[in-house]
């Protein structure tokens, strides 16, 4: 086959995979079937268009051959399994039923995500099958990506699939009234995959763009999909923290607090974008706590300078944010804010007010935040004591080597 007539298959199995899935399985009722002919049908353009051309409509000769592969192969199975009958003989009789218009297939994608983020589903199968189905990524990839085996990984996709079918998951959007808890499942599904790009919790590396990227563009096709404020203000949130990528490590891979960064190195296009999303979401009463993190990142962004940043805004967003969302994490950055208003002494009180009640304490970035103030007031054993607890507590090995570094420093 000509190199560039694979490439542009390629891309479009990129571009349309997940489209067409999410057609296909409501064309089909079944995921792995769907799955299967699908692949079958990009096999089938990989064969026929080096000789017949690439179709004026790609994707309904994807989406029409997968249906007549599956039909097939159930066909086939038939013949051994009569339970596979009954199956036959519905698909063939809406065989030339069409695949639906542009609009009903983005209704189709939009069932998709809900399928892939249903509650029932452990959180880590909801990723995964996200990754998978929704976003084309290979096992391959996403087991790179989450630094596990591809075997580990193929386990997770297969038992959330084997759950969708034995828990007879709907394949739909939910009803307006069940919509807010829904949707709030797969918010948290994409700042997951989102923050293990943005901050991996092991490895080499602090963040990887091609998982970032995955998420902001899982976030986009949601927030066309369906434009509720809490989806734009996941969007903003994402882009503003994706945009000090690039400031946030030196060229050789230490890491670069937020304070001592080359703001110039910012991603202004990003940050145009996500203050214009935060504002448009603010404008509703129903935005939640990713628009008010969003709110606190654009307070961030667009500052001139770490000295001039309004750390008065920033601490009235986190008391707000502590009302609807009183994690302990959320304490956490509150009370770091409070140090950089307040005074490192205040900031101190509420973190160590926040471990006190224990549910921090293998969090590693607690133990550092505490012991950079006591750095900065001068209690020195205190401050060595907790970097050291941060230190066993982290596998990211740029942040290992700045721990050690801070040690070094003390000592």
């Amino acid at each position: 086959m000509p190199e560039p007539l694979s490439r542009t298959i390629e891309t479009l199995y990129r571009a349309e995979s997940g489209r067409i899935l999410a057609t296909l399985i409501r064309l089909l009722g079944d995921l792995d079937v769907a799955e299967e002919a699908m692949h079958e049908a990009f096999a089938a353009a990989l064969d026929t268009w080096p000789r017949a051309g690439i179709p004026d409509k790609p994707r309904p000769w994807l989406i029409s051959t997968a249906r007549f592969k599956a039909i097939d192969g159930i066909r086939r199975r038939a013949r051994f399994d009569a339970a596979q009958t009954d199956l036959t003989h519905y698909l063939e009789s809406r065989v030339y039923e069409s695949p639906g218009d542009d609009e009903e297939i983005e209704d189709d994608r939009l069932r998709l995500i809900f399928t892939c983020c249903h509650p029932m589903l452990a959180p880590e199968g909801q990723v995964a099958l996200t990754l998978r189905e929704v976003c084309g990524l290979t096992t391959e990839e996403i087991a790179r990506a989450f630094l596990v085996t591809p075997a580990t990984l193929a386990q997770r996709i297969v038992r959330a699939k084997t759950k969708i079918r034995e828990a007879a998951i709907p394949y739909e959007v939910p009803t307006p009234q069940e919509l807010p808890e829904r949707l709030d499942a797969v918010l948290q599904v994409i700042y997951l995959v989102f923050n293990e790009g943005y901050s991996a919790w092991a490895g080499a590396e602090v963040t990887r763009a091609e998982i970032t990227g995955e998420a902001i563009r899982l976030g986009r096709l949601l927030a066309e999909l369906q434009p509720e404020p809490e989806v734009m203000g996941l969007l903003a949130l994402m882009l503003l923290q994706e945009s000090r990528r690039a400031a946030r490590t030196s060229r050789t891979g230490e890491l670069i607090l937020l304070e001592n960064q080359d703001r110039s190195l910012w991603n202004r296009e990003q940050i145009a974008e996500g203050v214009a999303l935060v504002e448009e979401a603010l404008k509703s009463r129903r935005f939640g706590s990713y628009t008010l993190q969003a709110a606190i990142a654009a307070v961030h962004a667009e500052a001139e300078s770490a000295a001039r940043t309004d750390w008065r805004q920033i601490v009235a967003l986190y008391d707000q944010l502590v009302r609807i969302q009183p994690s302990p994490v959320v304490h956490l950055n509150r009370a770091v804010a409070i140090a950089m208003r307040d005074g490192p002494e205040a900031g101190l009180a509420q973190i160590d007010a926040v471990l006190r009640q224990g549910e921090l304490g293998n969090y590693y970035l607690a133990h550092s935040a505490r012991a950079d103030l006591c750095r900065r007031l001068g209690r020195v054993a205190e401050a060595q004591a907790s970097y050291e607890k941060a230190l066993a507590l982290t596998q990211q090995e740029p942040e290992r080597q700045f721990l050690q570094e801070r040690i070094r420093q003390l000592q």
